[in-house]
Order: structure tokens, then C-alpha cells, then sequence
């Protein structure tokens, strides 16, 4: 199947969002039940555990929010529905699903547990039901290249860091999307260095890819 540059975007995106879905809700798990045994100053910018339930979740107004982030691949998975097919799509259609039920809920992060099994369950059918080798590889590109992004960000351990980068690396070629060789090069040769330098792991991975693809659908 010959992909067009906008659905390349809207591959790559797909598997951006999702992914950013799925790790800053594993993130939030964590912070959420440190607030529960911390003080006010794991609050950040929030003013109470629902302040920050509310707003770093369900806000859609908010580009940070995991809301935002489903949307936008729930968005790309809408005009993807003739490439990646009716059970993939059907898995991102139940997260949102689930979010909003979530919002609703009185114990958010059990809610959320099951976007975060939509969103695995979508990957686990889009690699097994997806035949174009072309469209699976360009969603987990967008899947990779957001880990290793968020990893960073998040300061992941350096082993974890190390493996998304190979896993990014290897990937590359498989989606025939042009790409830049040196920032490439680079980020491998950050993930051999003793300590991850996070803040160059972000800069080289928003290089790799030519502008015309990486561009926001």
C-alpha cells in the first residue's frame, strides 16, 4: 500500500499519542500514590490529589493532560481506519470510552488501568492483524521515538533509556521514512556513554525525522 506523506504523519502520531497515553498514565500511578503518603509539596503545581487527578488526566484543554494526548490518537485513529482496520481502532474507541468513565469514578487509577490495557491491547492487534509491514513499523517508530522522549524527561533509568534508543535504531529503516543519519548517530553514541545526558537525548531525537513527517495530526 503506497502511505501518503499526511498518513505517515498520522501513523507516526498514532503511535506518539497512544504511547505518551500509556506512560504518563504509569506515571501518574506512582505520583498519585506518593501523594497519598507524602505531603503538600509533592503537589507541584496542584493544590490537592484531585487537583491533580483532575487537571493532569481529564483536562482537555490542557496539551500535557493524558485526555489530550487520547484525543489526539483517537483523532489520527479516525482517518487511519481503512490502514490499521476496524479491531485496531476499536481499542483506542474503548480508551476513550474508559477515560470518560474514569473522570466519573471514585477510584480513578483502578479506571485508568483499563486505558492503559486499551492501549496495550491495541498494540498487541495492530502488530498481529496490520499485514503492511510498512504502516506497523511507522506506529512503532511514533511508539519509540515518544518513549524515548518521555523517558528522558522522566529521567528513566539509564538501562531503560539505552534499550528504547536500540529499539528506535532499529526500527528506522524498516518504516522507508527519510530520516537524518547524524542526530541518529548521535543519540547512539549518548546511549554508550557511562550516564544518559538526558536533556541531549531529547534534543537529537526531535532531529532524527525529516520535518515534512514529524508533524503534528
Amino acid at each position: 500500500m503506497e502511505i501518503s506523506i499526511e498518513n505517515s504523519n498520522r501513523l507516526l502520531w498514532l503511535g506518539r499519542y497512544s504511547e505518551r497515553v500509556y506512560t504518563t498514565l504509569k506515571f501518574f500511578a506512582d505520583q498519585f500514590d506518593a501523594m497519598i503518603d507524602g505531603g503538600k509539596e509533592l503537589y507541584g503545581g496542584y493544590t490537592s490529589r484531585g487537583d491533580f487527578a483532575k487537571k493532569y488526566c481529564f483536562d482537555e484543554s490542557n496539551s500535557s493532560s493524558v485526555s489530550f494526548g487520547l484525543m489526539r490518537a483517537y483523532d489520527n485513529a479516525i482517518e487511519l481506519r481503512r490502514e490499521i482496520g476496524s479491531d485496531a481502532f476499536s481499542y483506542i474507541q474503548m480508551a476513550v470510552y474508559e477515560m470518560s468513565q474514569a473522570e466519573k469514578s471514585e477510584a480513578p487509577l483502578l479506571a485508568l488501568q483499563k486505558v492503559v490495557d486499551d492501549i496495550a491491547a491495541f498494540w498487541g492487534i495492530a502488530d498481529d492483524a496490520i499485514d503492511d509491514e510498512k504502516i506497523r513499523s511507522i506506529i512503532k517508530l511514533g511508539k519509540r521515538l515518544e518513549r524515548v522522549d518521555l523517558y528522558a524527561r522522566l529521567k528513566a533509568p539509564d538501562g531503560l533509556i539505552r534499550r528504547e534508543i536500540l529499539r528506535l535504531s532499529s526500527r528506522l529503516p524498516k518504516t522507508g521514512l527519510k530520516y537524518h543519519s547524524e542526530p541518529l548517530e548521535k543519540l547512539l553514541e549518548l546511549a554508550n556513554e557511562e550516564k544518559i545526558n538526558h536533556q541531549a537525548v531529547i534534543n537529537e531525537a526531535e532531529k532524527i525525522l525529516d520535518t515534512s513527517i514529524d508533524r503534528k495530526l
